[in-house]
């Protein structure tokens, strides 16, 4: 079954890290990756929240408004398109997932429709 975890965590604090740190993270990450490499179905970084746009269609008119749609402490940072024998396997894995110790890691079961 496929899951998507989704990072979330306060991108102030990943803009800040000195460049040991971030490439120390950096490198979590990517080992992360190879571990988790064949159950990776695809993954991102996304720029930060002032890069986003927020759509809503009201009456029939697109309405756009410059950066997310809440004021959160937590932003939501990247994530992965997993798939895992069940919700337990994903929920061990999103717990390796380095931004899980500063942040949270959503897990949710991807719909299928037929």
């Amino acid at each position: 079954m496929q899951y998507l975890l989704l990072i979330y965590e306060g991108e102030k604090r990943f803009a800040n890290l000195n460049k040991a740190d971030l490439t120390a993270e950096m490198g979590e990450y990517r080992a992360f990756g190879k571990e988790f490499a064949s159950a990776i179905q695809g993954g991102n970084a996304l720029q930060p929240t002032s890069a986003a746009t927020t759509v809503r269609v009201r009456d029939g008119k697109r309405l756009t408004t410059d950066g997310p749609f809440a004021e959160t402490k937590e932003q939501l940072g990247g994530y992965y398109l997993v798939e895992a024998k069940d919700l337990d396997a994903a929920i061990a894995m999103a717990a390796q997932i380095p931004g899980a110790r500063v942040g949270s890691v959503e897990v949710r079961p991807i719909q299928k429709f037929s």
